[in-house]
């Protein structure tokens, strides 16, 4: 069938597109000498997670356990858990993950790891963890030298847990005023994380992996610090309209959602079967990722989306008010991807104008 025929709304990922990005960001992460971890948070389907494996991807990054447990169920290997899990009900789930696959987690503190070493201790296995060093996000992390000291203090006397690396995140580039400052921001995240290596290092706890993620710099080719082993991007695979205003064109959009024309009320005004429950009410109004909307018109340069209610999308253009009618479809490219995906228990994967797979997204609401 073709997807035009599809109810609405529904969400899209162009299989060329798609193919393409994941391509790009193996030979990328292959000329820089470094491992690709992606963060599959962004798509939620076991299925294009393989496809990123099978590119050469060694090992996956998720967000939650549940995104971990259903992506060891569908294959996939070597998973970071690139947050800190807090309660031995989330732990005692790793431990059994861990007893097919391999998986590691994030902490940021004593609390993390002696927590983790009482579960896995008390079944006589190790936790695999990375410290997470705060690179300029402002979130979670160690900032400062003296606060990665207590943690390698508590691993080595923490019989049940043993350090595998290092990981950052700079979410902060979204904010980044040109490519330029995108670039400095990522280059000094790099250096924090190789420091941090060098100081476990000098205390005889080398890292294995020294993990480094955010995506728009790398799609962009930002240099690789030595040092830096491994980088975790996400957003790369679909892209979506904030970071095609960072990269400058949204041919990469992989991720569209189909809705249909509902109404013409004004000589403006347009509105669409899809809103909140479908697209996120996110937008991103500052820096190189700003969006200008809440989600852009394919076929349609210029034409965003205004406002979102929870089952409605509304734009306010004359001119392309008068170039659909009541019953047409278009297709969106939403702002941000990843929790729109999330909304959706499938995506149709298009080749061209037909529909040539059903993918689930598994691991939404995990």
């Amino acid at each position: 069938m073709k997807y035009a025929e599809l109810d609405t709304p529904a969400l899209l990922i162009d299989r060329e597109v798609l193919m393409g990005n994941i391509g790009r960001m193996q030979s990328y992460a292959d000329a820089q000498g470094v491992a690709l971890r992606p963060h599959v948070k962004t798509h939620k389907m076991p299925y294009v997670a393989s496809l990123q494996a099978g590119a050469g991807a060694r090992g996956i990054a998720v967000a939650k356990v549940g995104e971990a447990e259903v992506m060891a169920a569908a294959g996939l290997e070597d998973i970071l858990i690139a947050n800190e899990p807090v309660g031995r009900t989330k732990l005692q789930r790793i431990l059994r993950l861990a007893e097919g696959t391999k998986v590691s987690f994030g902490v940021d503190s004593v609390f993390h790891i002696e927590e983790a070493g009482a579960v896995f201790g008390a079944a006589g296995r190790r936790a695999e963890v990375f410290i997470e060093v705060e690179v300029g996000e402002r979130r979670c992390g160690v900032d400062k030298d003296e606060d990665l000291y207590p943690l390698l203090d508590a691993i080595e006397r923490c019989p049940g847990v043993q350090l595998r690396g290092l990981f950052g995140h700079d979410g902060n580039t979204y904010g980044a005023a040109d490519m330029a400052e995108c670039e400095a921001i990522s280059r000094g995240a790099q250096r924090k994380l190789v420091r941090f290596a060098w100081l476990a290092r000098e205390r005889g706890m080398a890292p294995e992996v020294v993990s480094y993620g955010s995506t728009p710099p790398l799609v962009r080719g930002v240099p690789i610090e030595e040092g830096v082993t491994e980088i975790r991007p996400g957003t790369y695979a679909l892209m979506d309209a904030s970071q095609g205003s960072a990269q400058g064109t949204l041919d990469m959009c992989a991720a569209t959602v189909l809705a249909t024309v509902v109404s013409r009320p004004t000589q403006e005004r347009v509105i669409l079967d899809v809103g909140a429950k479908g697209l996120t009410m996110q937008e991103r109004t500052a820096g190189i990722c700003c969006s200008h909307g809440k989600g852009f018109i394919m076929g349609h340069p210029g034409v965003a989306i205004a406002r979102i209610f929870d089952e409605h999308a509304i734009i306010e253009n004359a001119a392309f008010r008068e170039a659909v009618a009541v019953g047409d479809k278009v297709r969106i490219i939403p702002v941000h991807i990843c929790p729109t995906c999330n909304l959706y228990d499938s995506a149709a994967l298009i080749s061209g104008e037909a529909v040539v797979g059903e993918l689930e997204v598994a691991a939404r609401g995990t």
